[in-house]
């Protein structure tokens, strides 16, 4: 069985702070019952640091493929008086990203701020 796993969290950039209260969904692509539509798997909110209490996707549940995440930042943004007007210029943050190494573990955070944000691999 692989031993990977996924992590992920949120920093607000423009706070400075880690962003509590965002709602994530993760998807697997390419998998689905529906001629390989998008799955969603998990579920979850970021807590007082930012993170999600346990990973989104655990050990025991990984499995090598194409994946989504999706950050909904518009809530985190308008209860933290970040948001403007709406439209919103970031609502939904979808990023998609491969996982290759069945007993690595991957760490996909969202660095945010109201007109931009940034990932990359973290550990």
């Amino acid at each position: 069985m692989p031993e990977g796993y996924l992590t992920t969290h949120v920093l607000d950039t423009a706070r400075g702070v880690p962003a509590q209260g965002v709602a994530i969904t993760l998807f697997r692509l390419g998998r689905g019952s529906k001629g390989g539509g998008p799955e969603k798997i998990a579920e979850a909110v970021t807590n007082a640091d930012g993170r999600t209490d346990a990973p989104i996707l655990p050990k025991g549940q990984f499995a090598p493929g194409i994946y989504e995440l999706v950050f909904f930042a518009g809530a985190y943004l308008r209860r933290t008086g970040q948001a403007g007007a709406d439209p919103l210029f970031l609502d939904a943050v979808p990023i998609r990203f491969g996982m290759a190494e069945a007993d690595s573990h991957y760490h996909v955070p969202l660095l945010l701020s109201p007109y931009g944000y940034s990932t990359y691999r973290g550990s």
